[in-house]
């Protein structure tokens, strides 16, 4: 039996807390059974230095979990269509998070094909972090949980350690400001890597 990933292995530097989810496994609750997702991608967002993080412009109800303490899930929705999830970084007080970006499903997969009925390949299912966060049925009633908990209904799970090797960086995707900061990570060859596109607000002044 794996063990729970510890809180103070988030309490870290967004960039080392990323890379330390690589390989770690998302269990989720739901009334369908458990669904376990394994992080092959994740995002990296700091507070007031980075431009592109929600929390740049300082603590509001929305974001007030990326303010700590880590090991907490930050879930938000977007373009009125989607969630997606993060886990709060850094240390106590200090905007942080590392969005859940793609993954692959190893546990129930009836139960994720179910959720998702239009992905063509297993390896679409968590392939994207809205598809990801609808794979594990996570919605804002799930904003705020520990994930560091075992009595949490959102478990993160210590995985096989990753090969440094295999992990490469790149720009996030489809941010309009520090479009250029490297602060993507993926396990390489992972085929629900999902795809790189540069946001059409990219460069632009303003």
């Amino acid at each position: 039996m794996r063990a729970l990933l510890p809180r103070e292995e988030l309490a870290a530097d967004v960039a080392v807390a990323a890379v330390r989810l690589l390989g770690c496994t998302v269990e989720a609750d739901t009334p369908g059974g458990t669904v376990a997702v394994r992080l092959v991608e994740v995002e990296a967002y700091r507070g007031a230095d980075d431009p592109a993080s929600h929390s740049f412009r300082g603590r509001t109800p929305r974001n007030a979990v990326m303010f700590g303490p880590a090991g907490h899930l930050y879930v938000y929705f977007v373009y009125g269509m989607h969630f997606c999830a993060n886990v709060s970084c850094l240390a106590d007080g200090d905007a942080g998070a590392v969005l859940l970006r793609a993954g692959e499903v190893v546990s129930d997969l009836g139960h994720a094909r179910a959720r998702r009925p239009t992905a063509r390949r297993d390896a679409d299912l968590a392939r994207g972090p809205a598809r990801l966060a609808s794979v594990l049925g996570l919605t804002r009633e799930q904003n705020g949980v520990d994930v560091t908990s075992g009595t949490s209904p959102v478990r993160i799970l210590t995985g096989p350690p990753v090969d440094p090797g295999s992990v490469r960086t790149g720009p996030r995707v489809g941010v309009s400001a520090a479009h250029d900061v490297p602060w993507r990570f993926w396990i390489d060859g992972e085929p629900a890597v999902s795809v790189y596109r540069r946001s059409a607000r990219a460069g632009r002044p303003g």
